[in-house]
């Protein structure tokens, strides 16, 4: 046996077998002293082998002998400087894997007491001396050296988990450097120190291994720590990488020996924090071709299955793909694949809306990145996605949707078309078009700082159009000191500074008188030529209508067919707006007939689907009128008075909503005022109240008959909807009705017919009908009569809150279901 290694056994066992008996503090500091010098660093030192073997066998026994004897009394018999020199720099100055695995094993195995109390505090100086910096430096030059794979790990789980050990051990007496924000900051400093120690050690020609920090940052990424680490982490990196090739190399490496299990969080998280493409792609370098894992991650997760990235973050993850020649071809599959999800008919009925907008915001950033032989190459597939893709969209009832496919297929018609005219379409121009558009329009944002990189699309046209407007302000007549220069005559005899008339508020002569007998109005529609006399007809018929409502009567029935089958012969402002008031007004003149006839015509043959569209507008817009209290017995138009209801896909009627919810609100609360009391409103008896069965239930019996031109069940889905939604119109406004209870049970039949239908309008107004059934069917006769419908409702109410991938049809789940706890409630209260 070799003597040395016996030797500095013997040694150690002594000491701790003195330290733990003795109360003599001169006997205590002289045993530190000599066991000190095998860590080195001091005067009397002990040779290289025995400290090799010190640490390497009897260091962590040693510590564990240290923190055992722990006690108030023995501690005092060292001086404070005892202590630091002899006691605290075996903590801090000795190996730093060990003295970081016994301080941790000994705050959890220990209760409350000095001795845990003293070890977090050499914990503490330990982080604050950068003891985590050498830990890791330590086990980079074992894994070197092919260390024990068992210790890395061990390591590796407690470096990462330190702030939930000791949450967990000291709850509310925690220190703030264990706290999460305070330590992963912390961590990524200390990350940097120890690849600064890497690259001395490249550059001195030794081999290191950096593995163990990227396993540190891969596991801290995947704990939900990204933003602490990388927030610090990146920022370096990004200062260091800018000039130094083996800083770059570094940086590269760190991220491709992260773990494939890891690798994710890692990505996004430098996706996320990087400022600019550029960036990004200094601290990745290649990584996605390198790597299957981020290959998939930066290509499919973030692009396709995700949608909850910022704009400059898929800017960021575009760019970096577009900024090598290498990564150029992955550029090119990317935008395949999303131009497949973005024309597949699937994906467009069942997406949400917010998903398809991020898709077709990474098509057209990968748009703005492609070169013109590219875009040679791949022009044809690119137009045959186009067409696909477009017709998905334009067969949408979002308005939205429909845009989303007009914007993006405009982009791609702009792009591959390099003659001859492009796609143009008309659509509202909001901030989200103009923010699409901008997106295409972005030229070389990559070789932007990295600060201007956020700006880069949208500061070019705000910026050079007041340079353009400015030049003529300064001269704003340049060419008139040259004319009277000439001295022309036939200038002198010029008009030109002759002041014109306002004739702003100067009105139209008209010349036709307007008729006065809706007879005459019939004979005008049906057969007159003048266009002059047919557009005075139009602007007067309403009004006739509802003054003269016993002959309006007379000829209800004709003067509603004549207006159902009316074309616009010439242009008229508001043309479908006077048709549909006057359908109104005769409706609500002689509601049974016209009522009947209208719905019979809805699934009659040789009628277009806006005609029948128009039906239905008519039955809502006159249900609401004739259900609203006459206030001083008089017809007054509903349109000149009240707002429409707005049933077209995607229309804003969230204020007629929100003025039901007010008046609903004001009718239970009791006001305190003083002085003149408020206005009694307007009542009266509903005279939809008899009428309801004759607009609801001929237009709910024939849904589910096909016609040769009309298919409610089949491609007529948006005509469905605006059924689906009419009838829930109707069904509120014939609250506190004797029919509501029959039309409530009709209507939940129809919708658990419809429940799993695949477009989304549709299932936003059948869960808009629910909501009209709670609110006007008592909830006695609900459930009471339709015990089973209600309980079947119910569930299914509860699967589309949870799994219906469109955010607005969980949210009206979840109001339904919450109106139907509250009536069950209200029953339970109710005695018997």
């Amino acid at each position: 046996m070799d003597p040395e290694p016996f030797e500095v056994g013997c040694a150690v066992r002594e000491a701790i077998n003195i330290l733990s008996s003795s109360r003599n503090g001169v006997q205590i500091s002289e045993v530190l002293g000599t066991i000190k010098c095998y860590l080195g660093g001091t005067e009397n030192q002990a040779s290289l082998k025995e400290r090799e073997e010190f640490t390497r066998v009897h260091f962590s026994a040693f510590l564990q002998g240290l923190v055992s004897n722990l006690s108030p009394d023995w501690i005092e018999l060292l001086t404070s400087d005892q202590q630091k020199e002899l006691w605290d720099s075996f903590f801090l100055e000795g190996p730093a894997d060990q003295a970081f695995l016994v301080l941790l094993d000994s705050i959890i195995s220990t209760g409350p007491s000095f001795r845990l109390m003293k070890v977090i505090s050499i914990l503490e100086q330990f982080l604050q001396t950068g003891g985590m910096s050498a830990l890791m430096w330590e086990v980079c030059h074992q894994q070197a050296q092919a260390g024990l794979p068992t210790l890395q790990e061990t390591l590796l789980n407690k470096v990462v988990c330190l702030p939930d050990h000791l949450c967990n051990k000291l709850q509310g007496n925690n220190l703030p450097i264990f706290f999460p924000q305070n330590y992963f900051p912390l961590l990524a400093t200390e990350i940097i120190q120890v690849l600064q120690r890497i690259s001395d050690s490249l550059r001195g020609g030794l081999d290191c291994s950096i593995s163990f920090v990227s396993q540190v940052l891969g596991k801290v990424c995947v704990h939900g720590r990204q933003k602490e680490i990388l927030n610090m982490l990146v920022p370096h990196l990004m200062d260091l990488t800018k000039v130094d090739c083996i800083w770059q190399r570094m940086c590269w490496r760190l991220v491709e020996c992260v773990p494939d299990r890891w690798m994710e969080a890692v990505v996004c998280g430098f996706v996320q924090k990087a400022p600019g493409a550029d960036v990004l792609s200094r601290l990745l370098g290649n990584l996605v071709l390198k790597n299957k894992k981020a290959q998939f991650v930066v290509t499919q997760k973030l692009l396709l299955l995700q949608y909850s990235y910022t704009t400059a973050v898929l800017q960021n993850l575009l760019g970096y793909l577009a900024l090598d020649s290498l990564r150029r071809s992955l550029l090119i599959k990317v935008l395949k694949e999303l131009l497949d999800t973005w024309g597949s008919s699937s994906a467009v009925k069942h997406s949400p809306v917010e998903q398809q907008l991020y898709v077709s915001k990474a098509i057209l950033i990968c748009l703005s990145h492609l070169k013109e032989p590219e875009i040679e190459s791949n022009g044809q597939e690119l137009l045959t996605s186009m067409m696909g893709g477009m017709k998905c969209h334009l067969d949408s009832n979002l308005p939205r949707v429909r845009r989303l496919g007009m914007i993006v297929a405009e982009s791609i018609s702009s792009r591959i078309t390099t003659d001859g005219p492009s796609l143009k379409f008309q659509y509202e121009d909001d901030d989200e078009t103009r923010e699409l558009k901008s997106l295409l329009k972005q030229t070389a944002p990559l070789q932007l700082p990295v600060t201007d990189l956020p700006n880069a699309g949208r500061n070019d046209s705000p910026s050079a159009t007041p340079k353009a407007v400015s030049k003529p302000s300064g001269n704003p007549h340049p060419a008139a000191p040259a004319v009277s220069e000439e001295g022309s005559d036939l200038e002198l005899d010029s008009d030109d500074d002759l002041i014109p008339y306002d004739m702003s508020e100067d009105k139209e002569l008209k010349k036709m008188k307007a008729p006065v007998y809706i007879r005459d109005c019939i004979e005008v529609l049906t057969g007159s030529e003048d266009v002059d006399k047919w557009e005075a007809t139009m602007k007067v018929l309403e009004s006739l209508i509802r003054r003269n409502s016993a002959t309006a009567r007379e000829v209800s029935m004709e003067l509603a067919k004549v207006l159902l089958h009316l074309e616009e012969k010439t242009y008229i402002e508001g043309f479908v707006e006077l048709r549909q008031r006057a359908l109104v007004a005769v409706t609500i003149t002689d509601p049974v007939p016209v009522a009947q006839y209208l719905t019979s015509q809805f699934y009659s043959l040789n009628y277009n689907l806006c005609q029948r569209m128009d039906i239905l507008d008519v039955l809502a817009l006159a249900a609401q009128e004739l259900s609203q209290p006459q206030g001083s017995g008089k017809n007054k138009p509903c349109s000149a008075q009240s707002p429409c209801i707005q049933i077209v896909p995607g229309s804003d009627s969230s204020q007629d909503w929100r003025r039901i919810v007010d008046e609903r609100i004001k009718s239970k609360t009791r006001s305190l005022v003083k002085g003149q009391s408020p206005v009694e409103p307007a009542c009266g008896p509903n005279k939809f109240s008899s009428l309801a069965g004759h607009f609801f239930f001929p237009l709910i019996q024939n849904f589910d008959r096909p016609l040769v031109t009309f298919d409610l069940l089949g491609d007529d889905h948006l005509v469905l909807g605006r059924l689906v939604h009419t009838l829930a119109i109707l069904m509120y406004f014939a609250i506190h009705t004797v029919a509501a209870a029959a039309m409530g049970k009709s209507l939940l039949e129809f919708i658990w017919a419809l429940r799993f239908h695949t477009d989304l309008y549709v299932r936003q107004g059948l869960l808009s009908a629910v909501s009209s059934i709670l609110l006007s069917v008592p909830s006695e006769r609900l459930l009471e009569d339709m015990t089973d419908e209600f309980l079947e409702t119910q569930s299914w109410l509860a699967d589309v809150a949870e799994k219906d991938p469109d955010g607005d049809c969980r949210r009206l789940a979840w109001q339904n279901l919450l109106l139907m706890e509250n009536l069950l409630k209200k029953l339970r209260n109710v005695p018997s």
